[in-house]
């Protein structure tokens, strides 16, 4: 479906070079089709040197290409690949990080080598209107605010990102005070987008926000605090519109959708929906309390046990908040177009098949 957009607000043309990094995945591949969608005649897409185009043949063609897309193989690892990623790019959209690893040299490496290289390529092209850098709800502390306070904009980062125990949040933070460092050193326009949990078919995992099942049982931690999640496509509309809107630099935007879930709903719905299995709640105190005895056991084994739980890690999970989107619909124009049922409801059958399967 192609939208027929008010450009009048926006910040550049149809014609514009754009960059994508990370298109390929799991939130940049709708973003690329959010682009799309508006009319954007080139938009360059990084992707690895072993990336596999395959899922994308229904939206472009054998050539690797669709409508006003392009796809370029690459490594941002690499300073000359970024150098010509960058080359005439009005707009990038940076959605490539480093997930899925314990490492934090290795997180760290994928999430801020890379950045760099990319900011060092943009400070060379010199030609680049706004800088969307993709973060996350990861980075926010949390620590601070009384219990059921909302977490939005203006709340604290992590300071001290590396005792969260969480190679992600660690890598996400860094990312972000670079881009604001490069803002400041070399003048370039940046945006903030942190999405909540980002959801819908092909994410199929419960997220660790409503519990833990890595000692053979489901332990539920969220109880009734409401799970920050974003569909997918929602995310992605939010983060193209972070990249077009006249007039926001430097801000920052957290993504989330209306009628939002509590913990202990959505794990209802789940084991309805998609399957039946045994969980144990516990309460805030007693989370609390298992967070805090890891975490002591930690260092009193000298890492013998990693810190991987921990109060910091609890302050940002499951503790009492709720959270707010007004910012982006008043800032940005965004409103969710996939309401919280059905987006649910099309987890849930993903989540079934992939069981069947």
């Amino acid at each position: 479906m192609t939208i027929v957009p008010d450009t009048s607000g926006w910040l550049i043309d149809l014609d514009a070079q754009i960059l994508v990094t990370g298109g390929t995945g799991f939130i940049g591949s709708q973003v690329l089709r959010a682009l799309q969608s508006r009319g954007f005649r080139k938009v360059r897409c990084l992707v690895r040197s072993s990336a596999s185009l395959d899922r994308h043949h229904e939206s472009f063609n054998e050539t690797g290409q669709g409508p006003g897309i392009e796809f370029m193989k690459g490594n941002l690892l690499s300073l000359k690949d970024c150098e010509a990623a960058t080359q005439d790019a009005v707009v990038i959209y940076h959605l490539a990080a480093g997930t899925g690893t314990k490492s934090f040299a290795e997180a760290f490496a994928n999430s801020v080598v890379t950045t760099r290289n990319l900011l060092d390529g943009v400070v060379k092209q010199g030609c680049l209107r706004r800088f969307v850098n993709v973060s996350s709800f990861s980075v926010y502390s949390n620590r601070g605010k009384p219990r059921r306070d909302i977490l939005d904009e203006y709340c604290p980062t992590e300071d001290r990102p590396e005792l969260r125990g969480d190679a992600y949040c660690f890598a996400k933070v860094k990312q972000d005070e670079l881009v604001a460092e490069y803002a400041r050193n070399y003048g370039i326009p940046y945006v903030l987008v942190r999405p909540g949990v980002v959801y819908g078919p092909g994410k199929p995992r419960i997220h660790g926000r409503v519990g833990l099942d890595t000692f053979g049982l489901f332990l539920h931690l969220g109880g009734s605090n409401p799970i920050p999640f974003t569909f997918v496509t929602n995310c992605a509309e939010a983060i193209a519109l972070a990249g077009l809107k006249k007039g926001i630099d430097g801000e920052v935007f957290n993504v989330v959708d209306d009628d939002l879930p509590s913990s202990r709903q959505f794990l209802k719905m789940y084991k309805k929906e998609v399957r039946p299995f045994y969980s144990l709640y516990l309460p805030h105190l007693a989370s609390y309390l298992f967070c805090f005895l890891w975490e002591k056991y930690a260092a009193w084994s000298q890492g013998q046990l990693p810190p991987v739980h921990n109060r910091r890690e609890w302050a940002a999970f499951w503790k009492r908040t709720s959270y707010s989107n007004d910012k982006a619909r008043r800032m940005l124009g965004w409103t969710p177009r996939v309401p919280i049922a059905e987006g649910l409801g099309l987890l849930f059958a993903d989540c079934r098949e992939t069981i069947r399967a």
